[in-house]
């Protein structure tokens, strides 16, 4: 499988201490398996911080997802619940039970794959934490989102099968 990274740098080692946390599926290494969804974030990583686009491309071996030695959440390609729950506690500074299976905070999960929360569902997450909308109602906003597909690596085993093939 070839997996892609957009960014303003080449990416020569991947460094977990560099990622931000408060990320959909935590702190981790964030990849996608459509190369467009990755350039559009090379182009807005490069706006922000300056620099030119930087397509990553990574190959991982498909059986990785059949590893018995991996701890792998795979929500799939469609929004649900308990994915806008994993994914609005992830955001959440003040989110403390991090043995929640609903969260990611200790990297309980090697490896985290499923839909993009775009900003309009973060506009939904904040309705519905500042108690503006109903949990039904979110769940109802997300159902019509068109969404894209992430791969996030939380820790150094699951980066260890990752390769780089080449930049762009």
């Amino acid at each position: 499988m070839i997996l892609y990274h957009g960014s303003n740098v080449d990416i020569q080692n991947i460094s977990l201490s560099a990622c931000r946390p408060y990320k959909d599926f935590g702190r981790g290494f964030y990849l996608t398996d459509i190369p467009e969804q990755a350039e559009r974030m090379a182009e807005r990583v490069a706006r922000i911080y300056g620099g030119e686009p930087v397509l990553n491309i990574y190959e991982i071996d498909d059986s990785f997802l059949d590893s018995s030695s991996l701890r792998i959440k795979n929500f799939g390609e469609e929004t649900t619940e308990d994915w806008a729950r994993f994914v609005m506690n992830n955001r959440n500074r003040g989110f403390e039970n991090y043995s929640d299976s609903l969260c990611n905070f200790d990297s309980k999960y090697d490896i985290v794959i499923g839909p993009v929360a775009d900003d309009n569902m973060a506009m939904l997450f904040r309705q519905y934490e500042e108690e503006v909308i109903d949990f039904d109602t979110l769940l109802k906003g997300m159902i019509y989102k068109k969404t894209s597909s992430q791969y996030s690596f939380h820790t150094p085993a699951a980066i260890s099968l990752l390769r780089k093939i080449s930049h762009e």
